[in-house]
């Protein structure tokens, strides 16, 4: 994977040009005109959140809306839509069979408190995406001395950068911070055929891994015991209590000659899904294409900013999960092979907060 000066590579590229086509309806019960309009066809980053997109929504509906004040969310299928979470990842665990343009709802009126927590426009988001940034350092570094040191205007043009899908603005900061897990020189190595190892040179090995170290990692699970035999007949998610979220670090630790995989990094956070028929069956995944279709709201966000106690992450799911067989692993829109080396998959599909947000469909007994 070809990587210029500044440590952009192509697979960077595809990730931050990334975007899915969205067809947005009005709710019904929002309409005061007739005809009621029609839908707005829009894209949106895969890196980016929805509330970030109203601005260029609204404009198509404010017409037809009633009298109020704006208290803007998204639903999909009857589920109101978490604005923490970036798009691209809601894209991948809500949609099984990928949906193309994803038929989303807004909603101008009646905010659902009791199930999404508030959301002041773009304030909300830049300060869910700083903190989020603020827990991940700590989890890479042990503390968060990198981004405390960091310059208000630095941390400005940060978010200005991933606000406007600006990948050039955005490594020249993202830099400063010192977060490589590994080391990009070997990826230049990395071809389209996953590479064996070679006992006694780890650097040739094309992992990239370079030392022992903790990758931030937020896996979104999504389990199903439906016998199917098409993705698109699953049932429709309708409440978040049926995503299992969780926030786990990797542990990465270096082996001489020993390529450090996708499949160990999964293995590492849920061990108690490697049976022997989920490790055989997880040899059968497909490979997507990130550029076709081009968090939970960080825990570190402390209870004097939100007045609030931060979301607990369901670790309590591991005994539900033994027996469970894997179906699909998207990362990006990506569903990679298991062999992948893991530090090409940290370096090239991590989101702008530096979290690489994994989606599994999991089939229960």
């Amino acid at each position: 994977m070809a990587r210029d000066y500044e440590g952009k590579t192509e697979a960077m590229e595809y990730v931050w040009n990334g975007a899915i086509p969205l067809q947005i309806h009005l709710h019904d019960s929002e309409v005061t005109t007739l005809p009621p309009p029609p839908p707005a066809l829009i894209l949106a980053p895969r890196t980016g959140y929805l509330p970030l997109l109203v601005s260029q929504i609204k404009p198509f509906f404010s017409s037809s809306l009633p009298p109020g004040v704006d208290t803007v969310w998204f639903e999909y299928k009857g589920l109101p839509l978490k604005w923490y979470i970036p798009t691209g990842v809601l894209f991948d665990i809500l949609c099984a069979e990928p949906e193309r343009p994803w038929n989303l709802t807004i909603h101008f009126r009646g905010y659902p408190g009791n199930i999404l927590t508030p959301c002041e426009g773009e304030d909300s988001v830049k300060w869910s995406f700083i903190n989020a940034l603020k827990e991940a350092v700590y989890i890479i570094s042990g503390n968060c001395k990198n981004i405390m040191n960091m310059s208000r205007s630095d941390q400005t043009d940060l978010w200005l950068a991933v606000l406007n899908g600006k990948l050039d603005a955005y490594l020249p900061l993202s830099t400063k911070l010192k977060l490589e897990i590994f080391e990009v020189d070997s990826f230049s190595k990395l071809s389209s055929s996953i590479p064996k190892p070679r006992p006694g040179n780890s650097d040739a090995d094309g992992s990239g891994l370079s030392k022992t170290g903790r990758v931030p990692v937020r896996l979104y699970i999504r389990t199903f015991n439906e016998d199917i035999d098409d993705l698109e007949d699953l049932s429709a998610v309708d409440s978040w209590d049926k995503i299992c979220y969780m926030n786990r670090p990797v542990e990465v630790h270096e082996e001489e000659g020993k390529v450090f995989t996708l499949h160990d990094a999964l293995k590492a956070l849920l061990p108690e899904i490697f049976t022997v028929r989920a490790s055989t069956d997880a040899k059968t995944y497909r490979e997507g294409d990130a550029g076709e279709e081009k968090s939970e709201e960080s825990s570190s966000r402390s209870n004097e900013e939100t007045g609030d106690a931060p979301p607990t992450p369901n670790e309590g799911a591991g005994p539900l999960l033994e027996g469970a067989e894997i179906k699909i692993v998207r990362i990006q829109g990506i569903e990679p092979l298991m062999e992948i080396p893991f530090g090409w998959v940290v370096n090239n599909l991590m989101n702008p907060e530096h979290y690489l947000h994994i989606s599994l469909y999991l089939k229960t007994p």
